[in-house]
Protein backbone atom coordinates (compact mmCIF):
# COMPACT_ATOMS: atom_id res chain seq x y z
CA UNK A 1 0.00 0.00 0.00
CA UNK A 2 1.32 3.96 -0.83
CA UNK A 3 0.64 5.89 1.43
CA UNK A 4 -0.23 9.49 -0.06
CA UNK A 5 0.48 12.40 2.32
CA UNK A 6 0.20 15.43 0.61
CA UNK A 7 1.96 17.06 -2.42
CA UNK A 8 5.68 18.52 -0.91
CA UNK A 9 7.41 20.57 -2.66
CA UNK A 10 11.36 19.55 -2.71
CA UNK A 11 12.57 21.27 -5.78
CA UNK A 12 12.64 25.42 -6.28
CA UNK A 13 11.71 26.37 -9.02
CA UNK A 14 13.76 28.94 -11.79
CA UNK A 15 11.97 31.87 -11.70
CA UNK A 16 12.23 31.83 -7.71
CA UNK A 17 16.08 31.44 -7.30
CA UNK A 18 16.86 34.99 -6.84
CA UNK A 19 14.75 35.08 -4.33
CA UNK A 20 17.10 32.29 -2.03
CA UNK A 21 20.20 34.18 -2.28
CA UNK A 22 22.28 32.46 0.56
CA UNK A 23 20.24 29.44 0.72
CA UNK A 24 20.68 25.78 -0.39
CA UNK A 25 17.96 24.61 -2.76
CA UNK A 26 17.36 22.19 -5.17
CA UNK A 27 16.22 22.77 -8.69
CA UNK A 28 15.91 20.11 -11.54
CA UNK A 29 16.43 20.02 -14.82
CA UNK A 30 18.55 18.54 -17.93
CA UNK A 31 22.83 19.80 -18.33
CA UNK A 32 22.58 21.98 -21.34
CA UNK A 33 26.62 22.87 -21.49
CA UNK A 34 29.16 21.93 -19.56
CA UNK A 35 32.23 24.27 -19.71
CA UNK A 36 35.74 23.40 -18.17
CA UNK A 37 37.89 26.04 -17.31
CA UNK A 38 40.92 26.60 -15.05
CA UNK A 39 40.06 25.18 -11.58
CA UNK A 40 36.47 25.12 -11.78
CA UNK A 41 33.40 24.35 -14.40
CA UNK A 42 29.76 26.09 -15.62
CA UNK A 43 27.78 23.77 -15.72
CA UNK A 44 24.27 25.57 -17.73
CA UNK A 45 21.00 23.31 -16.23
CA UNK A 46 17.98 23.68 -18.65
CA UNK A 47 14.98 24.06 -16.68
CA UNK A 48 11.48 24.11 -18.04
CA UNK A 49 11.64 28.24 -18.95
CA UNK A 50 15.30 29.36 -18.41
CA UNK A 51 19.05 28.50 -17.96
CA UNK A 52 20.58 28.17 -14.43
CA UNK A 53 24.38 28.83 -14.61
CA UNK A 54 25.71 26.83 -12.12
CA UNK A 55 29.47 26.54 -10.63
CA UNK A 56 31.51 23.50 -10.31
CA UNK A 57 34.55 23.57 -8.01
CA UNK A 58 36.51 21.07 -5.96
CA UNK A 59 36.40 23.40 -3.06
CA UNK A 60 32.45 22.67 -2.14
CA UNK A 61 31.37 20.29 -4.99
CA UNK A 62 30.85 16.83 -3.60
CA UNK A 63 30.98 15.15 -7.17
CA UNK A 64 33.66 14.25 -9.94
CA UNK A 65 32.96 16.65 -12.83
CA UNK A 66 34.02 13.40 -15.03
CA UNK A 67 31.03 11.69 -14.47
CA UNK A 68 28.69 14.75 -15.72
CA UNK A 69 27.87 14.83 -19.03
CA UNK A 70 25.81 17.01 -21.51
CA UNK A 71 21.82 16.12 -21.92
CA UNK A 72 21.69 14.05 -18.97
CA UNK A 73 18.84 14.77 -16.21
CA UNK A 74 19.82 15.51 -13.02
CA UNK A 75 18.68 16.96 -9.16
CA UNK A 76 21.16 19.12 -8.52
CA UNK A 77 21.97 20.65 -4.76
CA UNK A 78 23.52 23.88 -4.30
CA UNK A 79 23.74 27.48 -3.15
CA UNK A 80 22.65 30.78 -4.28
CA UNK A 81 24.92 33.03 -4.46
CA UNK A 82 24.68 36.76 -5.11
CA UNK A 83 26.94 37.51 -8.48
CA UNK A 84 26.84 40.76 -10.21
CA UNK A 85 28.99 39.48 -13.47
CA UNK A 86 25.82 37.11 -13.98
CA UNK A 87 23.46 38.81 -15.90
CA UNK A 88 20.20 37.30 -13.39
CA UNK A 89 22.64 38.34 -10.78
CA UNK A 90 23.02 34.97 -9.34
CA UNK A 91 24.66 31.75 -9.55
CA UNK A 92 24.61 28.09 -8.55
CA UNK A 93 27.55 26.63 -6.30
CA UNK A 94 26.73 23.03 -7.24
CA UNK A 95 27.02 21.07 -3.89
CA UNK A 96 25.39 17.83 -5.10
CA UNK A 97 24.17 16.07 -7.69
CA UNK A 98 22.13 13.44 -8.61
CA UNK A 99 21.49 11.69 -11.92
CA UNK A 100 18.39 11.23 -13.15
CA UNK A 101 19.11 9.84 -16.55
CA UNK A 102 21.83 9.28 -18.75
CA UNK A 103 21.59 10.10 -22.64
CA UNK A 104 22.26 7.54 -24.42
CA UNK A 105 23.78 9.15 -27.56
CA UNK A 106 25.17 12.22 -29.12
CA UNK A 107 22.03 14.61 -30.26
CA UNK A 108 22.22 14.32 -33.60
CA UNK A 109 21.86 18.20 -33.94
CA UNK A 110 23.66 20.54 -31.81
CA UNK A 111 21.11 22.19 -29.64
CA UNK A 112 23.07 24.21 -26.89
CA UNK A 113 23.99 27.35 -29.04
CA UNK A 114 22.57 30.35 -29.67
CA UNK A 115 21.23 29.21 -33.09
CA UNK A 116 20.20 25.73 -34.11
CA UNK A 117 22.74 25.83 -37.02
CA UNK A 118 20.88 23.01 -39.61
CA UNK A 119 18.06 23.69 -41.98
CA UNK A 120 14.58 23.78 -41.75
CA UNK A 121 14.15 20.05 -42.75
CA UNK A 122 16.77 18.73 -40.22
CA UNK A 123 15.39 20.89 -37.58
CA UNK A 124 11.70 19.38 -38.09
CA UNK A 125 13.20 16.19 -38.23
CA UNK A 126 14.67 15.76 -35.21
CA UNK A 127 11.65 18.56 -33.70
CA UNK A 128 11.49 16.79 -30.07
CA UNK A 129 15.29 17.35 -29.89
CA UNK A 130 15.95 20.53 -31.27
CA UNK A 131 12.96 22.02 -29.31
CA UNK A 132 15.25 22.00 -26.19
CA UNK A 133 17.16 24.65 -27.52
CA UNK A 134 16.18 27.70 -26.12
CA UNK A 135 15.12 29.57 -28.63
CA UNK A 136 13.24 26.86 -30.71
CA UNK A 137 11.23 26.62 -27.74
CA UNK A 138 10.66 30.02 -26.42
CA UNK A 139 8.63 30.19 -29.88
CA UNK A 140 5.79 27.90 -28.25
CA UNK A 141 6.00 29.60 -25.05
CA UNK A 142 5.13 33.11 -26.90
CA UNK A 143 2.31 31.02 -28.35
CA UNK A 144 1.27 29.78 -25.45
CA UNK A 145 0.97 33.57 -24.39
CA UNK A 146 -1.21 33.94 -27.11
CA UNK A 147 -3.42 31.53 -26.16
CA UNK A 148 -3.81 32.63 -22.78
CA UNK A 149 -4.33 36.02 -23.80
CA UNK A 150 -7.18 35.12 -25.81
CA UNK A 151 -9.25 33.09 -23.56
CA UNK A 152 -8.78 35.64 -20.96
CA UNK A 153 -9.95 38.55 -23.11
CA UNK A 154 -13.16 36.56 -24.13
CA UNK A 155 -13.92 35.55 -21.30
CA UNK A 156 -13.92 38.73 -19.97
CA UNK A 157 -15.88 39.57 -23.07
CA UNK A 158 -18.74 36.83 -21.82
CA UNK A 159 -17.81 34.41 -24.35
CA UNK A 160 -18.15 31.16 -24.01
CA UNK A 161 -15.85 28.54 -25.08
CA UNK A 162 -16.93 25.72 -27.02
CA UNK A 163 -15.36 22.27 -28.10
CA UNK A 164 -16.73 21.33 -31.58
CA UNK A 165 -16.50 18.21 -33.70
CA UNK A 166 -13.84 17.72 -35.90
CA UNK A 167 -15.02 14.83 -37.80
CA UNK A 168 -18.27 15.99 -39.46
CA UNK A 169 -20.39 14.99 -42.10
CA UNK A 170 -19.80 18.07 -44.63
CA UNK A 171 -17.20 20.85 -45.39
CA UNK A 172 -18.13 23.96 -43.92
CA UNK A 173 -16.38 25.96 -46.35
CA UNK A 174 -17.32 23.48 -49.60
CA UNK A 175 -15.02 22.42 -52.33
CA UNK A 176 -13.14 20.04 -52.38
CA UNK A 177 -10.42 20.72 -50.07
CA UNK A 178 -11.31 18.05 -47.15
CA UNK A 179 -9.89 15.03 -46.37
CA UNK A 180 -12.23 12.05 -46.00
CA UNK A 181 -12.55 9.23 -44.28
CA UNK A 182 -14.66 5.89 -43.52
CA UNK A 183 -16.40 6.40 -40.38
CA UNK A 184 -18.15 3.17 -39.71
CA UNK A 185 -19.13 2.26 -43.34
CA UNK A 186 -19.91 6.31 -44.23
CA UNK A 187 -18.41 8.77 -45.77
CA UNK A 188 -17.53 11.54 -43.36
CA UNK A 189 -14.65 14.54 -43.23
CA UNK A 190 -12.30 15.90 -41.06
CA UNK A 191 -13.68 19.56 -40.51
CA UNK A 192 -12.15 22.56 -41.93
CA UNK A 193 -13.53 24.55 -39.37
CA UNK A 194 -15.65 25.13 -36.64
CA UNK A 195 -17.95 27.54 -38.38
CA UNK A 196 -21.32 25.48 -38.51
CA UNK A 197 -21.00 24.65 -35.08
CA UNK A 198 -19.84 28.20 -33.99
CA UNK A 199 -22.69 29.35 -35.68
CA UNK A 200 -25.46 26.92 -34.37
CA UNK A 201 -23.76 27.98 -30.85
CA UNK A 202 -24.81 31.82 -31.09
CA UNK A 203 -28.14 30.98 -30.84
CA UNK A 204 -27.45 29.32 -27.21
CA UNK A 205 -24.88 31.42 -25.73
CA UNK A 206 -24.96 34.47 -28.15
CA UNK A 207 -20.85 34.75 -27.85
CA UNK A 208 -18.78 31.42 -28.34
CA UNK A 209 -14.99 30.75 -29.29
CA UNK A 210 -12.97 28.00 -29.75
CA UNK A 211 -9.00 26.90 -30.00
CA UNK A 212 -8.89 24.04 -31.65
CA UNK A 213 -7.39 22.18 -35.10
CA UNK A 214 -8.22 22.82 -38.51
CA UNK A 215 -7.80 20.65 -41.57
CA UNK A 216 -7.78 21.43 -44.83
CA UNK A 217 -6.64 19.15 -47.52
CA UNK A 218 -5.38 21.55 -50.24
CA UNK A 219 -2.01 21.02 -52.09
CA UNK A 220 -0.17 23.97 -51.12
CA UNK A 221 3.14 23.43 -50.65
CA UNK A 222 4.22 27.41 -49.67
CA UNK A 223 5.79 28.91 -46.75
CA UNK A 224 2.50 29.93 -45.09
CA UNK A 225 0.14 26.89 -45.45
CA UNK A 226 -0.65 24.01 -43.28
CA UNK A 227 -2.71 21.09 -43.95
CA UNK A 228 -3.69 21.04 -40.20
CA UNK A 229 -3.18 24.07 -38.03
CA UNK A 230 -5.04 25.75 -34.91
CA UNK A 231 -7.41 28.13 -35.72
CA UNK A 232 -8.86 31.04 -32.91
CA UNK A 233 -12.16 31.48 -33.68
CA UNK A 234 -14.87 33.34 -32.15
CA UNK A 235 -18.66 34.23 -33.03
CA UNK A 236 -21.12 36.95 -32.06
CA UNK A 237 -24.77 37.55 -31.97
CA UNK A 238 -26.91 40.43 -32.18
CA UNK A 239 -24.48 42.75 -34.17
CA UNK A 240 -25.79 45.88 -35.87
CA UNK A 241 -22.83 45.86 -38.52
CA UNK A 242 -19.71 43.39 -39.52
CA UNK A 243 -17.52 46.70 -37.95
CA UNK A 244 -18.01 45.58 -34.56
CA UNK A 245 -16.32 42.28 -34.94
CA UNK A 246 -13.40 44.07 -36.53
CA UNK A 247 -13.81 46.44 -33.24
CA UNK A 248 -13.38 43.75 -31.05
CA UNK A 249 -10.18 41.86 -32.76
CA UNK A 250 -9.13 45.09 -32.59
CA UNK A 251 -9.54 44.97 -28.57
CA UNK A 252 -8.55 41.19 -28.18
CA UNK A 253 -5.02 42.40 -29.98
CA UNK A 254 -4.11 44.83 -27.57
CA UNK A 255 -5.08 42.60 -25.12
CA UNK A 256 -2.33 39.92 -27.14
CA UNK A 257 0.48 42.50 -26.88
CA UNK A 258 -0.57 43.77 -23.42
CA UNK A 259 -0.21 40.57 -22.36
CA UNK A 260 2.57 39.24 -23.79
CA UNK A 261 4.52 42.25 -22.68
CA UNK A 262 3.72 41.61 -18.99
CA UNK A 263 4.39 38.11 -18.97
CA UNK A 264 6.65 37.12 -21.60
CA UNK A 265 9.17 39.55 -21.51
CA UNK A 266 12.54 36.67 -21.31
CA UNK A 267 11.59 35.38 -24.52
CA UNK A 268 10.66 38.48 -26.13
CA UNK A 269 13.71 40.04 -25.13
CA UNK A 270 15.36 35.96 -26.28
CA UNK A 271 14.04 36.12 -29.92
CA UNK A 272 14.45 40.25 -30.23
CA UNK A 273 10.81 40.08 -31.26
CA UNK A 274 9.13 43.72 -31.98
CA UNK A 275 5.80 43.59 -30.81
CA UNK A 276 3.60 45.73 -32.70
CA UNK A 277 1.32 48.62 -31.29
CA UNK A 278 -2.32 48.32 -31.71
CA UNK A 279 -4.34 51.63 -31.98
CA UNK A 280 -6.64 52.32 -33.95
CA UNK A 281 -6.59 49.64 -37.35
CA UNK A 282 -6.99 51.04 -40.31
CA UNK A 283 -9.48 49.99 -42.62
CA UNK A 284 -9.59 49.66 -46.76
CA UNK A 285 -12.20 48.13 -49.42
CA UNK A 286 -11.19 45.11 -51.37
CA UNK A 287 -11.44 47.26 -54.93
CA UNK A 288 -9.97 50.39 -53.50
CA UNK A 289 -6.86 48.32 -52.13
CA UNK A 290 -6.31 46.25 -55.11
CA UNK A 291 -6.84 50.01 -57.01
CA UNK A 292 -4.25 51.33 -54.68
CA UNK A 293 -1.61 48.93 -54.96
CA UNK A 294 -1.98 49.10 -58.66
CA UNK A 295 -1.48 53.30 -59.10
CA UNK A 296 1.21 53.02 -56.06
CA UNK A 297 3.80 50.14 -57.52
CA UNK A 298 2.41 50.68 -61.60
CA UNK A 299 1.18 46.83 -61.20
CA UNK A 300 -1.37 45.13 -63.50
CA UNK A 301 -4.90 44.10 -61.72
CA UNK A 302 -4.90 40.35 -63.06
CA UNK A 303 -7.53 38.89 -60.44
CA UNK A 304 -10.22 41.77 -59.10
CA UNK A 305 -11.10 38.08 -57.23
CA UNK A 306 -8.97 38.39 -54.68
CA UNK A 307 -5.41 39.49 -53.44
CA UNK A 308 -2.20 38.08 -54.64
CA UNK A 309 0.21 36.63 -51.98
CA UNK A 310 2.66 39.69 -53.53
CA UNK A 311 -0.14 42.30 -53.43
CA UNK A 312 -1.09 42.01 -49.58
CA UNK A 313 2.58 42.65 -49.16
CA UNK A 314 2.36 45.37 -51.06
CA UNK A 315 -0.48 47.13 -48.86
CA UNK A 316 0.85 46.24 -45.78
CA UNK A 317 3.82 48.43 -46.86
CA UNK A 318 1.59 51.44 -48.23
CA UNK A 319 -0.78 51.62 -44.87
CA UNK A 320 2.59 51.07 -42.75
CA UNK A 321 4.27 54.11 -44.33
CA UNK A 322 1.25 56.08 -44.57
CA UNK A 323 -0.52 55.10 -40.33
CA UNK A 324 2.65 53.53 -38.55
CA UNK A 325 0.23 50.55 -38.38
CA UNK A 326 1.62 47.17 -38.92
CA UNK A 327 -2.66 45.81 -39.18
CA UNK A 328 -4.51 46.79 -41.80
CA UNK A 329 -8.45 45.48 -42.53
CA UNK A 330 -9.76 44.45 -45.84
CA UNK A 331 -13.11 44.37 -46.23
CA UNK A 332 -15.73 43.56 -48.90
CA UNK A 333 -14.85 40.83 -50.24
CA UNK A 334 -16.50 39.93 -53.57
CA UNK A 335 -19.35 36.71 -53.58
CA UNK A 336 -18.00 34.80 -55.56
CA UNK A 337 -14.57 34.38 -53.57
CA UNK A 338 -16.57 34.05 -49.81
CA UNK A 339 -18.25 31.14 -48.58
CA UNK A 340 -21.94 30.38 -48.86
CA UNK A 341 -22.67 31.70 -45.63
CA UNK A 342 -20.89 35.62 -45.80
CA UNK A 343 -23.59 38.37 -45.92
CA UNK A 344 -23.83 40.20 -49.10
CA UNK A 345 -23.83 43.98 -48.84
CA UNK A 346 -27.01 45.53 -48.52
CA UNK A 347 -28.16 47.11 -52.45
CA UNK A 348 -24.94 45.38 -53.77
CA UNK A 349 -24.98 41.83 -53.73
CA UNK A 350 -21.24 41.53 -55.41
CA UNK A 351 -20.05 42.34 -52.33
CA UNK A 352 -19.96 41.09 -48.66
CA UNK A 353 -20.31 42.40 -45.20
CA UNK A 354 -16.81 40.34 -44.69
CA UNK A 355 -13.08 41.13 -44.05
CA UNK A 356 -9.30 39.93 -43.65
CA UNK A 357 -7.24 41.65 -41.37
CA UNK A 358 -3.47 41.12 -42.84
CA UNK A 359 -0.43 41.54 -40.44
CA UNK A 360 2.90 42.55 -41.83
CA UNK A 361 2.06 41.43 -45.20
CA UNK A 362 0.51 38.40 -44.81
CA UNK A 363 -3.44 37.36 -44.08
CA UNK A 364 -3.87 36.57 -40.65
CA UNK A 365 -7.74 36.56 -39.86
CA UNK A 366 -11.10 36.29 -42.22
CA UNK A 367 -14.09 37.21 -40.96
CA UNK A 368 -17.68 38.73 -41.37
CA UNK A 369 -21.56 38.78 -40.91
CA UNK A 370 -23.49 35.59 -41.81
CA UNK A 371 -26.48 34.95 -43.15
CA UNK A 372 -28.88 34.66 -40.88
CA UNK A 373 -32.31 34.51 -42.30
CA UNK A 374 -33.35 30.75 -43.38
CA UNK A 375 -35.11 31.65 -47.33
CA UNK A 376 -32.10 33.91 -47.88
CA UNK A 377 -29.44 30.99 -46.72
CA UNK A 378 -31.80 28.64 -48.74
CA UNK A 379 -31.87 30.72 -51.90
CA UNK A 380 -27.59 31.37 -51.90
CA UNK A 381 -26.91 27.33 -51.59
CA UNK A 382 -29.17 26.73 -54.95
CA UNK A 383 -27.51 30.04 -56.28
CA UNK A 384 -24.16 28.06 -55.83
CA UNK A 385 -26.00 24.58 -56.96
CA UNK A 386 -25.66 23.35 -53.43
CA UNK A 387 -28.13 20.24 -51.71
CA UNK A 388 -29.59 22.20 -48.76
CA UNK A 389 -30.75 18.53 -47.55
CA UNK A 390 -27.14 18.07 -47.35
CA UNK A 391 -26.78 21.02 -44.24
CA UNK A 392 -30.26 20.05 -42.94
CA UNK A 393 -28.41 20.14 -39.47
CA UNK A 394 -26.94 23.44 -40.17
CA UNK A 395 -30.09 25.21 -41.50
CA UNK A 396 -32.05 24.18 -38.57
CA UNK A 397 -30.85 27.25 -36.88
CA UNK A 398 -32.29 29.49 -39.51
CA UNK A 399 -35.27 27.87 -39.59
CA UNK A 400 -36.18 28.21 -36.11
CA UNK A 401 -34.56 31.74 -35.39
CA UNK A 402 -31.11 33.01 -35.24
CA UNK A 403 -30.17 36.45 -34.14
CA UNK A 404 -27.66 38.84 -36.66
CA UNK A 405 -24.46 37.52 -36.27
CA UNK A 406 -20.83 37.00 -37.59
CA UNK A 407 -17.45 36.34 -36.48
CA UNK A 408 -13.70 35.12 -37.64
CA UNK A 409 -11.24 32.64 -37.45
CA UNK A 410 -7.21 33.23 -37.00
CA UNK A 411 -4.57 30.78 -37.84
CA UNK A 412 -2.54 30.67 -34.47
CA UNK A 413 0.69 29.38 -36.38
CA UNK A 414 0.72 31.60 -39.34
CA UNK A 415 -0.24 35.34 -36.32
CA UNK A 416 2.91 33.53 -34.62
CA UNK A 417 4.96 33.89 -37.91
CA UNK A 418 4.00 37.11 -38.26
CA UNK A 419 4.55 38.03 -35.25
CA UNK A 420 7.74 36.79 -34.85
CA UNK A 421 9.13 38.05 -38.26
CA UNK A 422 9.88 34.54 -39.10
CA UNK A 423 9.55 33.33 -43.22
CA UNK A 424 8.03 30.52 -42.79
CA UNK A 425 5.08 28.78 -40.95
CA UNK A 426 6.54 25.70 -40.20
CA UNK A 427 9.06 27.39 -38.00
CA UNK A 428 6.46 28.55 -35.34
CA UNK A 429 4.65 25.21 -35.94
CA UNK A 430 5.08 22.82 -32.97
CA UNK A 431 5.15 19.55 -35.49
CA UNK A 432 3.87 20.55 -38.91
CA UNK A 433 1.45 18.58 -40.76
CA UNK A 434 1.96 19.80 -44.60
CA UNK A 435 1.86 17.83 -48.17
CA UNK A 436 5.25 16.06 -47.36
CA UNK A 437 5.93 15.74 -43.56
CA UNK A 438 3.52 13.17 -41.09
CA UNK A 439 6.41 12.67 -38.18
CA UNK A 440 7.29 13.30 -35.97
Amino acid sequence: MIKITGAVKKTIEAEELSNYIGKTITIHGSIYKIRMMSGFAFVIIRTKRSLEQCIYSNEYTEYDIANLKEHMCVNLVGEVVSDERSKKGYEIRIKTVDILSHAEEETPVVINNKEVAASLETILDYRPITLRNEKERAIFKIQEGICIAVREFLHKNLFTEIHSPKIVYAGAEGGSNIFKLDYFGTEAYLAQSPQVYKQMMVGVYERVFEIGAVYRAEKHDTSRHLNEYTGIDFEMGYIESFTEIMEMETKMLQAIMEYLNKNYQSEITLLKVNLPVVDEIPAIRFTEAKELVSKTYNREIKDMGDFEPEEERLLCNIIKKKTGSDFVFVTHYPSEKRPFYAMEEPGNPEFTESFDLLFRGIEVTTGGQRVHNYKEQVAKMLKRNMNPEQFESYLMIHKYGMPPHGGLGIGLERFTMCLLERSNVRETTLFPRDMHRLVP
